[in-house]
């Protein structure tokens, strides 16, 4: 990265009008301090580092501020391997930051050109990342924007070149400060037709005017024998794969058919024009050096360019912005297929968990969508691939019916197994959901996803070692399912006996219904431990749901503690499997995080943890555990129920996120409320806990209609 102005200590602020600015998503975690806001321009001579947007009103608005200041000024824009999407639902993953001007702005030096004027070797240091680099953008396809499918049009008849010609949006400043303007698209038209005689002509629009939020300069333009107008998003590299020759004006396209290895012709002066490796109609005289498209790549994506690590949310590098797009693609084609446009359906969902939920469906708003039954999903018309989503194990009635007459899938929902900070049924959205074609994880009748993963996956060596470093993080850290209760050492007086923990259970949990058989209750649970051993030092811990009032199954306490010699309902199930000698559960996902802490788990169910080999199961003839041929390492399990399984979700970059993301983002929610005071207003206070609920229920209902 080249320098920049400012160091990681530097006062980052931009006039208070700039209010877009101030709510840029990732800029705070790309600059390493959030934007002050600056009321009034008088001198202040060094202070501050204006930032503004490119060559726009706010960087206009900044420049004006830091010369009546004497501050600095520092132009933002997008970077060229940006997002997912276009538009505002997508944050940028990458930015580029100069204190001379926009790169774009070829009427000016900034310090992209300054680094390619320069002597520097851009390519030392970084030869075999920067092709590596190179390779992975080009092997998946990877562009500024990524939602774009790839293109499925037919090629030239014959032997007819293919002649790209890159329309751009109206009034894009790289336009104007490109040295063009609306005549020159007309120009590159009309030259890419005269010097291509027997070519056909293929005009492609931006993808912010394919997604309809602005307009193009080649919008009017009209199909003929010669001329194919591609006006739907498109993969630019699959577009690319599948053309002769690319004219642009000042479009990031001319550079990625460089890198596709095609001749470009630029009309305007885009950056990476006037270097060499392009036809240029329109000389820039600053551009004394010829450079090659490697060391351009190298400049503006290595050294230029700022990325952020989604999973740290601190400065990364190209990499981590790879590694992202590319698990986006991933869940995204396994949801929308691999023509992207399968839908998900879900049916009987209330409208606060169509809120929490929908984001997991797709990148694509448009392919998720909910209906209140079977009969009302049936009027969306499913087709053959179609999914149609409910949540648990049973289906709402008639969905099996329909799903079986339109040949569509029925996929079971449920919260994965580190889901928030706060409780489901407080209506606190999750940060992971798992989806289920063949069942449900806690559904012992019959088999799961997990359970066919579980039996039959091979996991790598990094696989295994990445789900080491997974359950370390979650041990270190605290973390579970919910992490909203307090975490101190436990001072139980055992008396030195040994301690069992038994977790309780909201007793009309599908867990226990579908998972067990003789042990059905939280007393039948206690009396079944106590039997086992008379002599042990037995922690009872009720459910949070069941503390909280928000669902069924409080045992009475004088009935449990006829059976328990404590009843603990402060302390985080965390603490109290640390301070335990041994953990028993029916079918609990306490008994799992014991066994990510290395304690010995007792089942007296069939859940998902348990039959392979890391348990000590009491039912051990249940239709699960005969299913369970295989023995597992702990870090096997790990890797197919936290690495694999689920699907993990972040709220502020709206995108698929990883294991070690959500793991992350939870230390830092929980460890701030517990700083602020806020675990306790999360756990405690009925009336107070209702009226959140039902200002959740308000927002869902408000964004539904």
């Amino acid at each position: 990265m080249t320098e920049t102005v400012g160091s990681p200590q530097a006062a980052y602020a931009t006039p208070v009008a700039n209010i877009g600015m101030r709510r840029h998503a990732t800029l705070p975690w790309l600059l390493g301090a959030r934007l002050r806001p600056i009321w009034w321009p008088f001198p202040r001579a060094g202070r501050y580092v204006l930032v503004g947007w490119g060559g726009k009103s706010s960087a206009v608005r900044a420049g004006w501020y830091a010369r009546r200041r004497g501050d600095r000024l520092l132009c933002v824009e997008d970077g060229f391997l940006r997002s997912f999407g276009a538009g505002k639902r997508y944050p940028a993953l990458s930015l580029v930051m100069d204190d001379q001007g926009a790169y774009y702005d070829s009427a000016c030096a900034n310090r992209l050109e300054g680094l390619l004027n320069s002597d520097k070797n851009l390519l030392h240091d970084h030869g075999e990342a920067i092709l590596r680099a190179k390779a992975l953008l080009l092997s998946f396809r990877l562009s500024k924007y990524n939602h774009a499918p790839d293109w499925a049009g037919d090629p030239p008849a014959g032997n007819q070149p293919a002649v790209l010609v890159v329309d751009q949006t109206f009034g894009d400043l790289s336009v104007m400060r490109g040295g063009a303007d609306r005549h020159t698209f007309a120009a590159m038209l009309a030259a890419a037709r005269a010097e291509n005689p027997g070519a056909v002509i293929y005009v492609k629009t931006h993808p912010e005017v394919s997604s309809g939020h602005k307009g193009g300069y080649l919008t009017q333009v009209r199909a003929d024998a010669r001329t194919v107008l591609l006006r739907h998003p498109i993969n630019p590299y699959s577009l690319l794969d599948r053309m002769d020759r690319v004219y642009v004006v000042s479009s990031t396209l001319g550079f990625e058919a460089l890198l596709a290895g095609k001749p470009v012709t630029c009309f305007g002066r885009p950056w990476y024009a006037g270097w060499g490796p392009t036809d240029d109609r329109q000389p820039c005289a600053r551009r004394a050096r010829r450079r090659s498209v490697d060391e351009l790549f190298a400049a503006a994506y290595f050294h230029y360019a700022r990325y952020l690590d989604p999973i740290t949310r601190t400065c990364g590098t190209i990499f981590d912005v790879i590694d992202w797009l590319i698990l986006q693609r991933q869940v995204a084609s396994q949801f929308a297929g691999t023509n992207g446009r399968q839908r998900m359906i879900g049916v009987g969902f209330p409208r606060w968990k169509q809120a929490n939920v929908r984001p997991f469906l797709g990148l694509d708003p448009k392919l998720a969508q909910f209906a209140p039954s079977a009969a009302a999903a049936q009027c969306l018309e499913p087709k053959p691939g179609d999914r149609l989503l409910c949540w648990g194990a049973t289906p709402p009635a008639g969905l099996m019916a329909l799903a079986k007459g339109c040949w569509a899938h029925i996929v079971h929902m449920e919260d994965g197994f580190v889901r928030s900070v706060g409780l489901g049924s407080d209506l606190i959205r999750p940060l992971s959901l798992v989806l289920d074609e063949r069942g449900i994880y806690f559904d012992a009748t019959r088999p799961s996803d997990l359970e066919h993963l579980l039996n039959t996956a091979c996991f790598s060596r990094d696989e295994l070692a990445r789900a080491g470093r997974v359950r370390q993080f979650i041990v270190e850290h605290g973390i579970t399912k919910y992490n909203m209760e307090p975490r101190k050492p436990a001072a139980w007086p055992s008396g030195g006996r040994p301690i069992v923990l038994v977790p309780g259970q909201v007793e009309d949990d599908a867990s226990i219904r579908y998972g067990c058989t003789h042990v059905r209750t939280n007393l039948g649970l206690l009396r079944a431990v106590r039997n086992a051993l008379p002599g042990a030092f037995i922690v009872y811990k009720p459910h949070p749901d069941v503390v909280s009032g928000n669902r069924a199954g409080r045992l009475g306490l004088a009935d449990a503690a006829s059976l328990a010699d404590h009843i603990e309902t402060e302390l985080s199930v965390v603490s109290c499997i640390e301070a335990c000698d041994a953990v028993h559960t029916m079918t609990s996902l306490t008994g799992f995080d014991a066994l990510l802490r290395g304690k010995p788990v007792v089942t007296y169910g069939q859940p998902f943890y348990a039959g392979w080999g890391l348990t000590q199961d009491r039912l051990g003839n249940g239709p699960a555990f005969r299913r369970r041929t295989r023995k597992l390492t702990l870090d096997e399990l790990v890797a197919g129920a936290l690495l694999r399984y689920p699907v993990y979700w972040d709220w502020e970059l709206n995108g698929y996120t990883t294991c070690e993301a959500v793991l992350r983002r939870i230390v830092e929610i929980r460890d701030a409320q517990e700083r602020e005071g806020g675990l306790e207003r999360l756990r405690t206070g009925y009336w107070r806990r209702q009226l959140r609920k039902l200002r959740i229920l308000i927002r869902a209902w408000s964004r539904s209609t």
